[in-house]
């Protein structure tokens, strides 16, 4: 794993262990990328104006593949917020087909991002309906416990299953296939923050099912900032206005997918880093990316255990794939001072890896990805050694 790293533009005096945040991109797919900036200086009008549809749908249709579905429904945004937003406003809608209503319920997890939180606690604000958390104790234990215990807090007001196929805080992978499954049956909505799967575990949209799923390309896949996507169900797109009404809105409904037309030209915008997607998707499979993963599993393992043993915390989830693969969370002692910490981690150790309160409880989330190795987790692990004992009262 480790002769990859000559690939990444990452300062070589970091033990950057923060993928999950901001992840760095390969330097042969940044070179595409701005090989398409650069097409674009070039010739502007040729380039955004005639050929930029050709050029997207190529695009997604390398990325759609990736994902296992038609090209025509998936449609790039430049992050997951963006993408939940546009779907959460249209719930809002007071001409939507579906909408929420007073006393509905959206159905949720207690480990889900703070962007996503507010969201739809500001949708709920503007339509009556409640943002129901539904509390996921640590540690889990089963993905079986896990659907039983989620499922529990379905009644007969939820409308909208809301939550991460991995989770930001906890790192947690959630069994969302089955809770689609279940959802379908019981017709209710399934809206998934897939912002950590793609390049992290296997993804297979059609076979997963939901309703709608929103994941980023610039994270674990690799691709530069600023580009994810949104894949709708084919018979949910026709109510899906975009946040920003622009040329495609009265465009011949014939000439294309409404669902494309409708959301992806939003005005001037740099469209280069959705060209250079097919670049990373290409990146991985020429590097054996499924022993790429594998790899970082194997030192994500070992360094949690390395990590539970010197604080004497318990895990938080069975050292298994189904629940955690490049990166996890590890609790740290209680009264860790967590801003002290990870800013002397950075500061003295040159370690890069975020510290994080959830529900009051504090953790550090480490992530590896093929640039890093056993070098990295050797300081992470003997940098909390030597602060662990000065940051804690």
């Amino acid at each position: 794993m480790s002769d990859l790293k000559s690939h990444f533009l990452l300062d070589p005096d970091i033990h950057f262990l923060n993928h999950g945040s901001f992840g760095s991109c390969p330097a042969e797919v940044f070179e595409t990328y701005h090989r398409w900036q650069a097409e674009v200086e070039r010739q502007p009008v040729s380039l955004l104006g005639r050929r930029a549809d050709e050029l997207l749908a190529e695009s997604r249709a390398a990325l759609a593949a990736y994902l296992g579905v038609a090209a025509d429904d998936v449609i790039y945004f430049s992050n997951p917020t963006t993408a939940i937003n546009m779907v959460a406003r249209n719930l809002a809608r007071d001409d939507s087909p579906v909408r929420l209503r007073p006393g509905d319920e959206i159905l949720t997890t207690d480990h889900e991002y703070g962007a996503m939180d507010r969201t739809w606690r500001y949708v709920c604000r503007h339509t009556g309906a409640t943002y129901v958390h539904r509390p996921i104790p640590l540690p889990v234990t089963t993905h079986a416990d896990f659907v039983e215990r989620f499922w529990a807090g379905v009644t007969e007001r939820t409308r909208i299953i809301f939550l991460s196929h991995i989770t930001s805080p906890t790192a947690l992978t959630f069994p969302v296939a089955e809770i689609c499954r279940r959802a379908r049956a019981a017709g209710l909505l399934t809206i998934v923050d897939g912002a950590h799967a793609p390049g992290q575990i296997p993804l297979n949209l059609a076979e997963l099912g939901a309703d709608l799923y929103t994941g980023a390309c610039h994270k674990w896949l690799c691709a530069p900032k600023g580009v994810a996507f949104l894949y709708a169900r084919r018979d949910l797109q026709a109510w899906l206005q975009p946040l920003v009404i622009s040329w495609g809105w009265e465009s011949d409904p014939g000439a294309a997918s409404q669902f494309v037309t409708w959301h992806q030209w939003q005005g001037t915008r740099d469209i280069a880093v959705y060209l250079a997607v097919p670049a990373a998707i290409a990146f991985q499979a020429e590097h054996q990316w499924d022993a790429v993963r594998a790899s970082c599993r194997a030192l994500a393992s070992a360094t949690r255990q390395r990590i539970t043993a010197l604080t004497g915390q318990p895990p938080i989830c069975p050292d298994r794939p189904e629940w955690f693969t490049q990166f996890f969370a590890a609790r740290l002692p209680d009264r860790t001072d967590l801003a002290t910490l990870k800013r002397r981690l950075c500061d003295e150790y040159r370690v890069e890896a975020p510290t994080i309160s959830w529900n009051e409880q504090p953790f550090i989330r480490v992530s590896f990805q093929a640039y890093n190795d056993q070098a990295d987790a050797d300081a992470l692990v003997n940098a909390l050694a030597e602060l662990l004992p000065q940051v804690t009262t």
